[in-house]
């Protein structure tokens, strides 16, 4: 079995919830991590990604979750933990991921150690983007991930030289074909 990995989960076509897909995509562009660890944008693949969830030890799962607190507090919660902070009211790729550790123990299959790094969304609106609110906190959810890595992982965590900015990250997915180069001869 693998030892980490980071899954983002989240619809970036509904504002703030699309937070987690953004958050993996920056990690990926502008942090080196050592050892290397697979950051996975699980989108809103929900039940898709049982064989994520066999193949790990322990899965960092990044989302935009419904608690009643003010958008953008971060919670960093164990998954044992998640039904109750009502995390399955939201969309299907919430609802997919608790399926994939109900679906475990009905094959008799050890749950990977998780946890939800999540953040409350003050927008969840159809539009690529994110809210004031949510741009504003990106960095200190970024921050708190970084802290998760190397405090209880142990991993090293190095900024990039070259930063790769949250709205290069936005625009990217509204426009897929300007992150792809062009090699017309």
């Amino acid at each position: 079995m693998k030892t980490l990995a980071i899954l983002g989960v989240g619809n970036i076509l509904e504002k703030d919830d699309g937070i987690a897909i953004y958050a993996t995509k920056y990690l990926e562009k502008n942090y080196t991590l050592e050892p290397s660890v697979e950051i996975i944008n699980g989108g809103v693949e929900g039940i898709n990604l049982l064989n994520l969830f066999m193949e790990y030890h322990y899965i960092l799962i990044l989302d935009a979750i419904e608690i009643d607190d003010e958008a953008g507090s971060i919670y960093h919660i164990p998954s044992e933990k998640l039904t109750g902070y009502g995390l399955n009211s939201g969309g299907a790729h919430e609802i997919g991921v608790l399926q994939c550790f109900d679906i475990l123990e009905l094959m008799g299959r050890e749950l990977p150690d998780s946890s939800v790094l999540g953040i409350v969304p003050e927008s969840i609106d159809v539009e690529i983007a994110l809210s004031k609110t949510m741009h504003s906190m990106f960095p200190k959810y970024i921050k708190t991930l970084t802290d998760i890595l190397e405090k209880k992982f142990t991993i090293s965590v190095t900024k990039n030289t070259q930063e790769y900015s949250l709205d290069k990250i936005i625009e990217d997915f509204k426009n897929p074909q300007s992150s792809v180069e062009s090699f017309e001869s």
